[in-house]
């Protein structure tokens, strides 16, 4: 396989995973495409090289960059943007725990201690059969977190290790 048909599989393949992740096709896309690019590249030539109108270009690396993957990089004597992404795929999975985390699994914490302050006999059947529910999924999402936090705390060998030795 040519290394043109490599990269452009390569980035259509991560636009489909980035689905999977909580990110859009396009955003991941020019993730992959930053990911190996060797250096930086302007809004256009990510426009150019994944044929996106500007809009979608720009609306996306502003929200990479919100993620935290992708920053901006200035380049002597050049007016344009350009833009990098962090290469080491450790920092880029703790990165996207790290969001999601912030995104969907705090947010989904809050409700859950609201949601556990309902009101009622807490021995009517109904609500202690909800309130069970709501604690056990409250639980389960409080270990979540913790094993999150220290994934995201730890480094890259000593997490694997662990995993590794939780699989045998």
């Amino acid at each position: 396989m040519k290394l043109a048909e490599a990269k452009n599989q390569f980035i259509s393949s991560w636009g489909a995973f980035g689905t999977h992740w909580g990110i859009n096709r396009t955003m991941a896309q020019i993730h992959a495409l930053l990911l190996v690019s060797p250096g930086p590249l302007s809004a256009e030539e990510v426009m150019d090289e994944l044929n996106i109108s500007r809009g979608n270009a720009n609306m996306n690396l502003r929200e990479l960059i919100n993620w935290g993957l992708v920053q901006r990089t200035l380049i002597t004597g050049e007016r344009r943007e350009y833009f990098t992404a962090e290469k080491d795929i450790w920092k880029v999975v703790r990165q996207i725990v790290k969001e999601r985390k912030k995104r969907e699994l705090e947010p989904m914490l809050h409700l859950l201690d609201q949601l556990g302050e309902v009101e009622g006999d807490k021995k009517d059947k109904q609500i202690k059969s909800f309130l069970e529910t709501i604690n056990g999924i409250k639980k389960l999402g409080i270990q979540a977190d913790k094993t999150l936090d220290v994934m995201v705390k730890s480094d890259e060998h000593w997490f694997l290790g662990g995993l590794i030795k939780f699989f045998k």
